[in-house]
């Protein structure tokens, strides 16, 4: 019995680029199946062979009229991998405009003074390329170079059908300022998903996105670093406005080691809809992880802390297990109490992955994952 060509096209379609053009050279019932747009709907591209004429540019080129949402991943510390990447696309500003979702991810190690000059202004030349683009989703955040407001000015002007953008790429300068992300809004006015340096979010930014035309607001990735002890405090009644107007909101907020503690108060607002919160400041966080029992216990799934062990800390995780009842994920750092692990257990039903150690062990750290 011969399978049908839909069931090899969904097999085919988790095989890498290059195993997909072998697969064609099998049979004519195989290439069929192969060209079909289901194989290349979702793709993922690997720049990392290290060699200037990769069979994956090649074929992702012949191919690439099927391709809806794209994934490069590219090994930067390798200046061939590079070429490649900017050749993929290069190539795809030819047929751009079916592309609805781009993600680029760096996997490798950046040489000594690289900065990703020349991986940005692919980007850059790809919109510049096309005067509009039907594409729905970006995704910078694991392209650790600093974005700045001509590449988002150029990327929301000619994607004004945008419903996510992620520049929250953690890098040790934003140079995106809160005047460009207005004018992303208003370029993109159906954006539901959005992440961001907090450093670029001002109460102009946030009154942008109460406007009455635009689309309800579903997420806010915030990423926090030592910049914003220069930035004015967004009060707590603008972000009561703010999750009003948009009441399925979530906000995932991650502040780095960098944030001064005398900053953290000011960022973490009682009225924010915090989903998920990362603390990764290594510092004591008794107070912080008290503030988070009391003020998003009905809204927060996600907690990370990277923090000190002590009997205060104990009793605030306690609290915390007690009243964040919607947990899925909760990590720890540091060495806790049994009871605390025990206390998570049995006060959160949701609860998925946890990372909660009662004695020092080698690192990295596993979570242990609830079936």
């Amino acid at each position: 019995m011969e399978i049908p060509e839909e069931v090899l096209a969904l097999i085919f379609s988790y095989l890498s680029v290059c195993e997909r053009h072998s697969a064609a050279q099998v049979c004519r019932r195989w290439a069929d199946a192969v060209v079909s747009p289901a194989v290349w709907y979702y793709t993922v591209v690997r720049c990392d062979s290290g060699e200037e004429n990769d069979r994956n540019v090649h074929v992702c080129q012949h191919f690439q009229h099927n391709v809806k949402y794209l994934k490069i991943t590219c090994d930067q510390s390798l200046k061939a991998n590079r070429k490649n990447f900017a050749r993929i696309l290069h190539n795809l500003s030819e047929t751009a405009t079916n592309l609805l979702g781009l993600s680029m991810v760096c996997t490798g190690q950046n040489p000594y003074f690289y900065s990703g000059q020349d991986l940005l202004q692919s980007v850059n030349n790809l919109f510049k390329a096309n005067s509009y683009l039907h594409l729905r989703h970006i995704d910078f955040r694991k392209m650790p170079f600093t974005l700045d407001d001509g590449t988002i000015q150029l990327v929301s002007s000619r994607s004004p059908c945008l419903e996510s953008l992620f520049i929250n790429n953690k890098t040790f300068v934003c140079k995106v300022t809160s005047e460009t992300l207005k004018e992303a809004l208003r370029h993109c006015p159906n954006l539901s998903a959005l992440g961001l340096f907090y450093t670029s979010l001002t109460e102009a930014v946030l009154a942008e996105l109460l406007n009455a035309k635009r689309l309800p607001l579903k997420l806010l990735q915030l990423h926090c670093e030592r910049m914003d002890q220069y930035n004015p405090t967004i009060s707590e009644e603008m972000w009561k406005t703010l999750a009003k107007r948009h009441q399925t909101l979530s906000v995932d907020i991650e502040l780095d080691h960098t944030v001064p503690a005398k900053k953290i108060p000011q960022i973490l607002q009682p009225a924010i809809p915090v989903a998920s919160i990362e603390l990764n400041t290594f510092t004591f966080m008794v107070e912080q992880v008290s503030f988070i029992s009391r003020n998003y216990h009905s809204t927060l799934k996600r907690a990370v802390l990277q923090t000190t062990s002590s009997d205060k800390l104990n009793q605030a995780l306690l609290q915390l297990a007690s009243c964040c009842l919607s947990l899925e994920e909760i990590h720890c750092y540091c060495v806790v109490s049994v009871a605390v692990v025990q206390a998570f257990l049995l006060h959160c039903p949701r609860l998925c992955k946890y990372t909660l150690k009662t004695s020092k062990e080698p690192h990295p750290w596993l979570p242990e994952i609830l079936q």
